[in-house]
């Protein structure tokens, strides 16, 4: 397919997803009303017309959306190509994920079956009135959770990821031993140090960056004050494209939650209340399996985590109405992953209910204090990146590909250091994973991880999450040098709570040798 006909399908694609959308309807009526308007000549009708758009802000909101689209949306691939490519192109990822869902679903399936309780039942109206009550004091109740476990540990869904291999690749053609010191044994392109530096250049030594050159010892006027204006000017433009080039350097912490809103388009319409509205009224109605998971989730991580306990009634309200949304399912369609799915009595083969597993929200609790605005933030960042940690794909932002990235980083530069963890039994990967996974949430603090998901959102790219980790054993190499067990190399890693990510990221790419 050449380029102009690869363009043309994109823009067809992208105006037929937009034409049903609440803000095409919008955008018509106020076309309509203009007419009135005295500046608006019958001779000139097309060209007045878009000019009353372009000053009157409608343009720039149309601009914003078609950028969520192209971030979202897979490139049309060719027409005859059938519909599983647009999900994942190689079959034996597909086959994997497929494999993993029924692992999981005959998981969740037999404690049905076990603990003898529906995978979702209609809540009687007491029920439903005692949950509405309670529904901003949530973290307040103990419902007896012991029965429940756990559907799957991160270390179940990595021996997934080791056990994959491409059956039309001959391992035997890698030229170097070190492709054989590794978990991951798939053939998928990642970047190494010399590219990486030209995709990241913004992350450069003579580049200013928050993380860095914010703190206290270097004069303001040196770049914050400076740095902090032009954030003001992007939020005010209201530009999704130019929002993300500033996110590159870190967002300053007063206009972070515009900005992450302006790049991922997350307007907090009328609409978007409303529809979180529905989500709760769905929450309120029905009671769902997983619902119980999600508490026991809430219960053992953010309600012992020192930053984020206080936020665990926002974070019971996020999760259980993110469980039944079905606009998340649109996104499947691009995704190798389909989600899960329970049924009402009656209700079999309605979309209502999806039992999804999204990775920790409660980093974005910081940000936004209004639940719909948390809710719709966290649904994009998802949707766009998140879902890529729990998925099996080629995608170069899938949680395969940063296994593989983090250890060809460390085979390549720290070839000593990988050699000597793997002697004594404690491959990098196995301790890496669980940070990967999450995306860093709950291992740093609450500041270096925003600053790290600032550069996410910026780079519309999770690799920074593989280069970190990479980095974080880079900076404790010379105390893992001196382990002799994975439990003593675990010890070594145990706590990354003090750690500064941007220089560590930094010193990583800019300044080791290649």
């Amino acid at each position: 397919m050449d380029e102009s006909t690869e363009l043309s399908l994109s823009i067809a694609h992208i105006a037929q997803r937009l034409q049903g959308s609440h803000l095409h309807s919008q955008i018509e009526r106020q076309a309509k009303d203009c007419l009135h308007r005295p500046e608006i000549r019958l001779e000139s009708l097309k060209e007045d017309v878009r000019s009353f758009l372009k000053t009157s802000g409608w343009e720039k909101k149309l601009q914003n959306a078609v950028y969520r689209e192209l971030h979202i949306q897979l490139p049309p691939s060719h027409p005859p190509a059938p519909p599983e490519h647009l999900k994942e192109p190689l079959a034996y990822m597909r086959k994997a994920q497929a494999s993993w869902e029924k692992r999981i679903l005959k998981s969740l399936n037999s404690m049905s079956t076990e603990l003898g309780v529906p995978l979702a039942r209609k809540r009687p109206a007491a029920e439903q009135k005692e949950l509405t009550n309670k529904w901003n004091e949530m973290g307040t109740d103990e419902p007896d959770l012991s029965r429940f476990r756990p559907v799957y540990a991160p270390k179940d869904f990595l021996e997934v990821l080791i056990g994959l291999r491409n059956p039309n690749h001959d391992s035997c053609e890698d030229i170097s031993a070190r492709s054989h010191w590794g978990l991951i044994q798939v053939p998928l392109n990642v970047r190494d140090i010399p590219h990486l530096r030209q995709a990241y250049s913004e992350l450069n030594l003579n580049s200013g960056q928050l993380g860095i050159d914010d703190h206290a010892h270097v004069h303001p006027d040196l770049f914050e004050n400076n740095y902090v204006q032009i954030g003001k000017k992007v939020v005010v433009e209201q530009d999704s494209a130019a929002a993300q080039q500033y996110s590159r350097r870190g967002c300053p912490t007063g206009l972070r939650a515009d900005l992450w809103a302006l790049i991922l388009n997350s307007a907090n319409q009328p609409q978007d209340v409303m529809h979180y509205e529905q989500l709760r009224a769905g929450v309120i109605q029905h009671d769902l399996l997983v619902d119980n998971l999600i508490y026991k989730d809430v219960k053992l991580t953010a309600s012992n985590d020192d930053y984020y306990f206080v936020f665990e009634d926002f974070l019971y309200q996020v999760l259980l109405c993110f469980s039944r949304d079905t606009a998340v399912l649109e996104h499947f369609k691009y995704n190798s992953a389909t989600p899960p799915k329970s049924f009402l009595h009656g209700k079999v083969g309605d979309e209502e209910y999806a039992v999804v597993y999204p990775p920790n929200v409660a980093p974005l609790c910081f940000l936004y204090n209004e639940p719909s605005k948390l809710y719709s933030v966290f649904r994009e960042m998802y949707i766009r990146y998140f879902f890529r940690l729990h998925s099996i794909s080629s995608s170069f932002s899938g949680i395969v590909s940063l296994c593989l990235q983090f250890e060809r980083l460390l085979q390549t530069h720290l070839p000593q250091l990988f050699y000597h963890l793997r002697q004594i039994g404690a491959q990098p990967l196995r301790i890496a994973f669980k940070w990967m996974v999450r995306a860093f949430s709950g291992y740093l603090s609450t500041d270096q991880l925003l600053l790290l998901w600032d550069r996410i959102l910026g780079y519309d790219s999770l690799e920074v999450v593989a280069v970190l980790a990479a980095a974080v054993f880079a900076f404790r190499a010379e105390n893992l040098m001196e382990v002799t067990s994975l439990a003593s190399a675990e010890a070594v890693l145990a706590d990354l709570s003090t750690l500064k990510v941007i220089p560590l990221i930094q010193i990583f790419l800019f300044a080791t040798a290649i």
